[in-house]
């Protein structure tokens, strides 16, 4: 294959990957091999990296580059930033000799992995946030060549394309989701990292301001106390593994019945770094009519069947001791499933829960 046709396979292989997320591992490592270097990687970036993509080679090298604070403490990437430059860039662009022959990051992390040099760039993208791209190449190969930087830049616009098409991609599916929620009634929405909002359906719109705010910094309550729980729900379920699905009780005001607010994780796949969807939000109605049965408590909140059964009960205003008579247990043990159902609804009083499923304004003392 000539140069310009392993150009042109390669151009080829970044729209694809633009449409199929998915390929980008193999992509970036056929990048790497075209440029005699080691892999690829693929940056979201926001005040540093955030997350990322890899070729195979690197699916160790990634994590402890973003969880042992290396990340952090790399040279490049502000310097590269503040230059603004509409192309790659190598390692002596942005650094010294001495830097580069002394700076920890080097020394103690790219060289152990044999990424001792790099060429990189960064791609603005509609999102607000960037990609960068860096192709490392192993140290015993020296510098990065000034030809394999022309190449790459010839490279660069479609990487640009590609990285604004699968960040419309994923605007779009995130769009989607939300609007399936709206065939089945239910208020939806898909929040970027922090609790931004990146897509919401007619129903969760028609909840603003009354209910939400779409403020810059994240999406907010107007419930105070929903509210706390909410950023610690964000804060929470954002921990690295976590598939934690937090559901919040919202109280019932003069225009609304109550409701719940599930605060639901995405998990992280290749297309998440272009969009950043890190929460599925939906919001489920709480009849005024009846109170829910133990099956509708057990989805809405998470519970155990024994919780929701004493859910249901105390929302029918059964006292404790009634409700152990009634089910064969002991007084204690249902106080410990109502303070387990407390905590999973986020409330922190009886009276709260039986109003929410009442269908009643919460009223503080």
């Amino acid at each position: 294959m000539s140069g310009s046709e392993h150009l042109d396979h390669l151009i080829g292989r970044i729209y694809e990957a633009g449409l199929v997320p998915s390929l980008w591992p193999e992509v970036l490592n056929e990048i790497g091999i075209a440029v005699g270097g080691n892999g690829g990687l693929l940056f979201a970036v926001r005040d540093g990296y955030v997350s990322g993509i890899n070729s195979a080679n690197h699916d160790q090298t990634m994590p402890l580059f973003l969880k042992e604070g290396w990340s952090e403490r790399d040279p490049l990437l502000p310097r590269a930033a503040a230059l603004n430059h509409a192309g790659f860039l190598v390692d002596g662009d942005l650094l010294s000799e001495h830097e580069i022959a002394t700076n920890d990051v080097y020394c103690s992390f790219y060289r152990r992995h044999g990424i001792g040099y790099r060429a990189g760039t960064i791609i603005p993208i509609p999102s607000g946030d960037s990609i960068a791209i860096v192709m490392p190449r192993h140290q015993d190969n020296g510098p990065v060549p000034r030809d394999v930087v022309l190449f790459l830049d010839d490279l660069r616009p479609h990487l640009a394309r590609a990285s604004m098409t699968a960040n419309r991609l994923g605007f779009e599916r995130a769009r989607a989701q939300a609007d399936a929620l709206q065939a089945i009634g239910l208020p939806g929405a898909i929040l970027r990292e922090g609790g931004r909002l990146l897509a919401a359906n007619r129903l969760f719109e028609a909840l603003m301001p009354s209910l939400f705010h779409d403020r810059a910094e994240r999406l907010t309550l107007t419930d105070a106390a929903a509210d706390g729980l909410f950023l610690a729900a964000l804060a929470t379920s954002s921990v690295a593994g976590s598939r934690i699905v937090k559901s919040i009780a919202i109280a019932a005001a003069m225009d609304r019945v109550p409701m719940v607010l599930h605060v639901i994780p995405v998990r992280g796949s290749a297309r998440d770094i272009f969009t950043r969807a890190t929460f599925m939000l939906v919001v489920t109605p709480v009849d005024r009519g009846a109170v829910p049965s133990a099956e509708v408590l057990q989805g809405l909140f998470d519970l155990t069947p024994a919780e929701a059964q004493v859910a249901r009960r105390v929302a029918q205003a059964e006292s404790l001791d009634a409700l152990a008579a009634a089910i064969g247990v002991a007084r204690e043990t249902v106080r410990t499933q109502l303070k387990a159902v407390l905590s999973k609804t986020g409330l922190s009083r009886q009276q709260e829960l039986v109003s929410l499923l009442a269908g009643k304004a919460l009223r503080g003392d």
